[in-house]
């Protein structure tokens, strides 16, 4: 009974995200990641729903910081307001570098921040995984663009590609980029 306890304690937090029963698949990431190539602004094109997220005119901005740090920018227009939040990413381990961890509190262990692929110039599809338990997972996607607008086809090649990666992309929908200065 302890067990169902937290897991129905926990499911008020993650209902506005996607939750499927088991643990995180384990995707492939980009080969010979370069985080200097990946380093600036991206807008998000569409996402798995995420509660932090609810605004229009989704972008991040990463740069890299003296100490070896990035620097994570989002920002969000939301209820009449520019919304920004600042975090930090890591690369934990230096041998597989498109596998990131990004913060974006002192006080929560880095959450998973997973390069799948990307061209650098044009866009990038990134997944992030948390179990509870290991009996179920809360997961997040990200289409992102170096513009706010992809091609049809490159958004459908993202889709395509997180499925085969067996990640659930039915909720995944479409970030308003539309009014945006």
């Amino acid at each position: 009974m302890f067990p169902i306890f937290w897991i129905l304690l926990l499911l008020p937090l993650v209902s506005a995200q996607t939750y499927h029963w088991g643990p995180c698949p384990t995707p492939s990431v980009q080969p010979n990641f370069s985080l200097q190539q990946y380093l600036g602004t991206w807008y998000e094109i569409a996402k798995l729903p995420a509660s932090f997220e609810k605004g229009k005119c989704i972008q991040a901005d990463y740069t890299l910081r003296g100490d070896g740090t990035i620097r994570v920018l989002n920002s969000q227009f939301y209820k009449g307001k520019v919304r920004t939040v600042e975090g930090t990413a890591v690369v934990q381990d230096p041998k597989n570098p498109a596998k990131l961890g990004v913060s974006f509190s002192y006080f929560t262990p880095y959450s998973p921040y997973w390069v799948l692929s990307t061209d650098y110039v044009s866009g990038a599809v990134v997944y992030s995984c948390t179990d509870v338990l290991r009996i179920f997972h809360v997961d997040y996607a990200w289409i992102l663009g170096r513009s706010r607008f992809l091609p049809a086809e490159k958004v459908e090649y993202a889709r395509q590609l997180l499925a085969k990666e067996n990640i659930d992309t039915f909720k995944m929908s479409v970030t308003d980029q539309t009014g945006c200065d």
